[in-house]
């Protein structure tokens, strides 16, 4: 049976979906994809990054992951909408759930992608490329937003594939299209290929993805080492890779915050770890894994950054351990410069059931923690987040007892204080 791949990718995901929601639920005329807008990182929280942009935004160079400042030099009138990631997460469940309407192997590579493994289904759908317009356009009638679609052999080329001529298209690029479709195109285009591998290609004479694969492999295992014959494999269309519907276990647990203001001192820093080992030790004990290394990363107000790590002498999920090796970590890492980042990352997962190395001299009750937490876990779930603080978050202060990953300002949007036309 011949490999079928789909590979759909949301059209400027996060703006769309915002345009969506703005028209069809806020009564909004405007459609955000339809002029220079772009959807940006609060700035006054230090998050004001470009997270995505309209086509006629691209067409003035604004791009993702630059400053809204740089994005308004390029485009002045860009309108920049904050981020609902609630939205996001809701939009992006929805999507996934047509997709499987079609097949029960779906990859979510990422929260607006998805691969399919569509072989064996042209009885029920058609042939691929008419399954992949059904497909396209039942996205686009039923919930608003369009899609990419590529059509190959293997995930690599349907990937390539979906990023040719946008919005709301389908593209197939299979093998015998290679030379045709995707040889003639920049190297920087080919999956797995950034700024720093690109320039190294350059150097070598080699300045789109035929001449890559026409390349020397030896030559560029050379200068790339292992990269250089993924990239050479990528080049010439070959990937082994399958759709994996079930995700593979995580191999470690972290969370990190923008701090809104500069730390300057151990003890609020550390107050923020703490609302991170809170939330990085519940996601800990909610897969059933305990943690053997922890580590911590500092990023200062100038924007360099350090990180140190240690082996536990036990493995763990309680979270007032991680936050204890949090601290130590830190008092070792940190020279006394402003902070604006902070992030601890936990490593060689173990299973729950892991023994604990006992110490004639610890006399800590660690079943009662486990406990505690447990159910700390399960009040947050049933009443919120909210619902239990620790005593040092009870009095007033800046610092989220809940720190990192998706903040809070960014889950939901108060469109009654935005002028939404």
């Amino acid at each position: 049976m011949d490999k079928v791949i789909f590979h759909i990718d949301v059209n400027s995901a996060f703006l769309s979906w915002e345009a969506v929601y703005r028209v069809k639920h806020l009564g909004g005329s405007l459609d955000l994809r339809e002029i220079p807008s772009a959807v940006g990182g609060d700035m006054a929280m230090r998050r004001g990054i470009i997270l995505a942009k309209s086509i006629p935004a691209k067409k003035y160079g604004v791009k993702t992951g630059e400053t809204i400042n740089e994005a308004r030099q390029k485009c002045p009138e860009l309108l920049v909408v904050p981020p609902n990631y609630g939205l996001f997460e809701k939009s992006s469940a929805a999507f996934i759930d047509i997709l499987k309407r079609y097949t029960p192997d779906v990859e979510q590579y990422s929260i607006d992608e998805a691969f399919l493994d569509m072989s064996g289904t042209a009885g029920l759908f058609g042939p691929p490329v008419k399954a992949a317009n059904e497909i396209k356009d039942r996205i686009r009638d039923e919930l608003g937003f369009t899609v990419n679609i590529g059509v190959s052999s293997n995930k690599l080329l349907a990937k390539m594939a979906s990023d040719f001529k946008k919005p709301d298209l389908v593209h197939t690029l299979f093998p015998d299209e290679m030379e045709k479709k995707m040889w003639p195109l920049p190297v920087s285009e080919l999956f797995f290929v950034g700024r720093a591998t690109a320039k190294t290609l350059f150097k070598l004479g080699i300045k789109t993805i035929g001449e890559l694969a026409a390349a020397d492999p030896h030559v560029l295992s050379y200068h790339l080492k292992k990269q250089g014959e993924i990239i050479w494999g990528f080049a010439n269309g070959v990937d082994m890779s399958v759709v994996e519907p079930i995700p593979p276990e995580n191999k470690g647990y972290g969370n990190s915050t923008t701090i809104a203001f500069d730390v300057k001192d151990a003890g609020t820093a550390k107050m923020v770890l703490l609302g991170l080992a809170e939330t990085v030790a519940a996601r800990l004990r909610q897969n059933e894994v305990k943690a053997e290394i922890v580590a911590v990363g500092i990023r200062s107000s100038d924007l360099g950054y350090a990180s140190h790590q240690m082996i536990l002498e036990t493995p763990t999920n309680i979270t007032i351990e991680i936050h204890r090796a949090a601290a130590r970590l830190f008092d070792e890492l940190w020279k006394g410069e402003p902070i604006r980042h902070l992030g601890i990352h936990t490593s060689r997962m173990k299973e729950k059931d892991t023994a604990r190395q006992l110490s004639l001299f610890d006399k800590t009750d660690y079943e009662k923690l486990e406990r505690l937490d447990e159910t700390i876990d399960a009040i947050r779930k049933k009443h919120g987040i909210d619902s239990v603080k620790r005593a040092s978050f009870a009095v007033p202060n800046k610092v989220d007892h809940m720190s990192g990953g998706i903040s809070r300002e960014k889950r939901t949007v108060d469109y009654s204080r935005l002028d939404v036309k």
